[in-house]
């Protein structure tokens, strides 16, 4: 299976970024930093964001890094 973008994958669990960010507990500036490569994630966030948007980690091409 190809990866997906971060967004492409909220995108396709019908979230906008705010959606996203209330669910996380970050704002929807975080989000947008993250879908965009230019702030690095916590592994802890990037779980969270997996499970809300319903896939797997493996599935998610990542822009940015984990810490």
């Amino acid at each position: 299976m190809q990866k997906i973008s971060m967004k492409a994958a909220r995108v396709a669990a019908g979230l906008t970024q705010q959606e996203m960010a209330d669910k996380l507990g970050v704002t929807r500036s975080t989000v947008n930093l993250w879908e965009n490569g230019k702030l690095n994630m916590k592994k802890a966030n990037f779980i969270a964001f997996c499970a809300v948007a319903g896939f797997e980690e493996d599935d998610i091409f990542l822009p940015v890094n984990i810490t």
